[in-house]
């Protein structure tokens, strides 16, 4: 096992400890502490992106679909077996993991472009968007139920605080373990044949990299991902609705928040996160009316000026002026500049 880049841990433990600091400001304030939790559930979505179609092209449409597995199968499984959220959570997440490996596997088999994918998954989406409406039965179709799972309070109580905030921590653990697995992928095996499929599916086959495999491998890892943080974000609004895993609602604001922080690296999910949720809410709570076009607007001016994402531009800028930095230091490696 390589040994894994200090330079990028640092990074991902000065982000994660300056998140954790971030509700110090508001402490008991339960509507910043829904936004905080907000932005960590949408930039571990960035992270799993990132994974399959960062590293190897898959493009997945169908993101809210496979959140929405792992929501409503763990809520599910919990009532039907009387057993707490935890114990079903991995089985969800386990079951939308599989779903990630048929479409990898039968669209690395069938040679599909990222287009082909796309088109794929996007009809995948369509298909379980109307299976959690239809399935009344169990997921109480269009008004959907409570999302009361994952209790917090033998936490929350002791150390007398809310459970929004405890559930903030729980959530900025698992996105530091989350970035922590991304930053050993791709500095692993698999990232060298990740970058290898990447650039040419042919010649990696010809060197003796088995395509089939790592893509299974990655739609396995990102689509576990979005199952198991699929039921947080259901837990985070306490409440669970077919439309909070449609396509506009989780797919384009995940994409959008890769695209803006920066495609194959480690923090453009985070500060892609970071810059959208922001922007939202101080249009929400200033221009509610000219909310949607002046987000428009905005997207379009960070698109048109930071092309290849924030992190990336911000990469550069410390490059060139950094005071400690001579000007000789080789440009880091595709894939792990942040």
């Amino acid at each position: 096992m390589n040994a894994l880049p200090r330079g990028e841990l640092g990074r991902v433990g000065l982000v994660t400890a300056l998140l954790a600091i971030a509700p110090l400001p508001v402490l008991g304030s339960s509507y910043y502490e829904s936004i905080l939790a907000h932005l960590v559930v949408v930039a571990m979505f960035g992270v799993a992106l990132n994974i399959v179609f960062g590293q190897t092209d898959q493009l997945f449409l169908f993101m809210g679909g496979l959140a929405g597995v792992g929501g409503y199968g763990t809520a599910i499984m919990a009532d039907e077996f009387g057993v707490t959220a935890w114990l079903t959570l991995p089985i969800a997440a386990f079951i939308a993991g599989l779903i990630g490996v048929a479409v990898s596997w039968v669209s690395a088999k069938r040679k599909f472009t990222v287009v082909l994918i796309s088109i794929l998954t996007l009809n995948l989406q369509i298909v379980l968007s109307e299976v959690f409406v239809g399935a009344r039965g169990l997921t109480g179709g269009s008004t959907g139920f409570p999302y009361r799972y994952f209790s917090l309070d033998t936490i929350a109580g002791p150390i007398g605080v809310g459970e929004k905030l405890v559930l903030y921590y729980v959530l900025l653990v698992l996105l530091f373990a989350l970035l922590v697995l991304y930053v050993w992928l791709v500095n692993s095996r698999f990232g060298v044949a990740f970058a290898a499929i990447r650039e040419d599916e042919v010649a990696a086959s010809s060197i003796g990299v088995d395509v089939v495999r790592y893509k299974v491998i990655a739609g396995f890892i990102a689509a576990f991902v979005f199952g198991f943080v699929g039921a947080f974000y259901a837990r985070e609004a306490a409440y669970i609705l077919p439309g909070s895993f449609a396509f506009l609602t989780v797919d384009v604001l995940v994409l959008i928040v890769l695209i803006v922080g920066g495609l194959r690296t480690t923090l453009g999910p985070v500060v892609g996160a970071g810059i959208v949720v922001a922007l939202e809410e101080v249009l929400v709570q200033s221009f509610t009316d000219w909310r949607e076009p002046i987000f428009g607007l905005m997207l379009i001016f960070l698109f048109l000026y930071f092309r290849s994402g924030v992190v990336p531009v911000l990469d550069d800028l410390v490059e060139r002026y950094a005071p400690w930095n001579d000007g000789d230091a080789d440009p880091p490696p595709e894939g792990t500049a942040d």
